[in-house]
């Protein structure tokens, strides 16, 4: 077709971008690149937190710190306008029914499926470790605390629900919903590239695609590195609390081997026969512990916060998505841990951005045949109540047992922040042996799904998704299972609390690729109308 023939159009109507007339070979030449370039971002990390774990752990700490203080503001801003932004198009009476695959397209999944695999391809791990650390330590650490002590456990609930919830949920929604379009609606690669390089002129486009990708694999790697820190630690603690004797390193070690072989099996079988049956079989053991907990725990006190902190939730909803701490971050800080946001806000949002390249891959995966208001209404909506409804009954009871000891869970959580958890369910009569084993194998399970989606999607960024067979994403899972066993016993506790804080650094580069998808989906759009 000659340029004067106009833009060329798929099977459903939607526009082709001129990205899609890079040559093949170009395309594989980019590929192989990107692979190296991978291979690359995972021994420099590795081998720079093994081998100068001290040097590293203060550059990262630096970095961090410089983030902290001159893009707080940025994150704060940008949190609000991926809410904003995909509410619009959702709601819009234009975009909203746009099926993603074209008119003719069918889902292929059910709901309970698909909002299983949503919910547990997210932030499982970190909701898990966090819904008892949050609303206990945030009880005397709240930067907006009312006047009221009787608001303390409600407004420390609504935080969590703040960070783990809606806005969250967006940062991944904007992602996975310009993925999607991309790859359905533009039959593009389902790629970052794919999504947004076109905005460049064509002599750029290669180098910038290969930027995109490059930023995502490093966005990626850091979030699975975040995660996989958060998982052994609340692993060994709920294994500690089971068996009642400290974990070993090699304990360690075979939990990591352990997770990383039933990983294996399950990106083996792919998503509808592997990560498909441990997200459903997540759901049950999380009604499970929920349920037990509200029926055996302080059934009273969490029937009660659970409505009044919902309440306060969506009192405080602008005034904490807007908090960007002027009066810390505007007289310039010396450390991170100076700042309020450096330790709760920046660093949540920066991690579900770090998270959202392989979260957001592996949701557009999974929603083809729904329309764009359904998919955003469904990523929002649902991950949120369930947020609402986990961290009210555990958090909630939680906060009751922190109370009725005396501090005990507080103080649990001061000596080693993973083992709150099983410390509150600890004092539920009756089943708290039972929760502290359904919570522990949820961790385990939650720890699959992450690194299952994670999987899927480097295998897409370093093979292109169609030429990833089952052995190459079984080859991923155990790379990087040995990569974690390598960072726990080579460099202890040091190296991966180094990659963890390094989290807030990947997440800076990704955002503006985030921003870039966002603009050219809205060019998108335009032009199909």
């Amino acid at each position: 077709m000659s340029s004067e023939d106009g833009p060329r159009a798929n099977d459903f109507g939607d526009e082709l971008d001129d990205s899609a007339q890079i040559s093949a070979d170009a395309r594989r030449h980019d590929d192989n690149n990107i692979r190296i370039a991978a291979v690359a971002v995972v021994v420099l990390l590795a081998l720079g937190t093994v081998l100068f774990r001290e040097q590293a752990s203060t550059i990262i700490d630096v970095a961090r710190t410089f983030v902290t203080e001159y893009f707080s503001w940025y994150f704060v801003v940008f949190s609000v306008l991926a809410l904003a932004f995909v509410l619009v198009i959702a709601l819009s009476p234009s975009h909203g029914s746009i099926r993603l695959g074209g008119p003719q397209a069918r889902t292929e999944y059910g709901r309970f499926a698909w909002y299983s695999m949503l919910f547990a391809s997210g932030q499982g791990i970190g909701l898990i470790f966090w819904s008892v650390a949050e609303p206990v330590l945030l009880k005397t650490a709240d930067p907006l605390a009312s006047s009221n002590p009787g608001d303390v456990d409600s407004a420390s609930l609504s935080w969590g629900y703040f960070h783990w919830g809606l806005t969250a949920w967006a940062i991944y929604c904007v992602v996975a919903l310009c993925i999607a379009y991309s790859t359905y609606n533009c039959a593009q690669q389902p790629t970052f590239r794919g999504a947004c390089e076109d905005l460049f002129p064509a002599r750029h486009r290669r180098h910038a695609g290969f930027a995109i990708e490059l930023f995502a694999i490093l966005a990626t790697i850091l979030g699975l590195s975040t995660s996989f820190g958060f998982a052994s630690l609340q692993l060994s603690s709920g294994l500690s609390a089971l068996l009642d004797t400290e974990v070993s390193t090699s304990g360690k070690v075979a939990v990591i081997t352990t997770m990383g072989v039933i990983t294996a099996i399950s990106v083996y079988f792919g998503i509808n026969r592997g990560m498909r049956l441990i997200s459903e079989l997540n759901s049950v053991l999380s009604v499970v512990l929920v349920f037990l907990t509200l029926v055996f725990g302080p059934t009273m006190y969490v029937l009660h916060i659970l409505p009044q902190s919902v309440g306060e939730f969506i009192d405080r909803f602008v005034a904490m998505s807007v908090y960007s701490e002027p009066e810390v971050l505007g007289s310039g800080i010396t450390t991170w841990n100076e700042s309020w946001n450096g330790q709760w806000t920046t660093f949540i949002w920066c991690w579900c951005i770090a998270f959202s390249p392989f979260v957001a891959s592996f949701i557009a995966s999974i929603s083809k045949g729904r329309t764009l208001r359904e998919f955003v209404l469904g990523v929002l909506g649902i991950p949120t109540i369930i947020v609402m409804i986990w961290i009210g009954v555990i958090g909630g009871a939680a906060l009751h047992y922190d109370t009725e000891s005396n501090g005990a869970v507080g103080d649990s959580l001061n000596a080693d922040v993973s083992a709150g958890l099983f410390t509150a369910l600890g004092f539920v009569p009756l089943v708290g042996g039972l929760l502290i084993l359904v919570s522990t194998v949820l961790v385990g399970t939650y720890f699959v799904t992450s690194l299952d989606s994670g999987v899927h999607a480097l295998s897409g960024f370093v093979s292109m998704g169609a030429k990833a067979s089952p052995r190459f994403r079984v080859v991923l899972a155990i790379l990087i299972s040995v990569l974690a066993i390598a960072l726990l016993i080579l460099g202890g506790g040091k190296a991966l609390t180094t990659i963890q804080t390094g989290t807030i650094v990947g997440a800076l580069p990704f955002s503006v690729v985030i921003l870039l998808m966002m603009v050219n989906i809205v060019r998108r759009l335009r032009r199909r109308q």
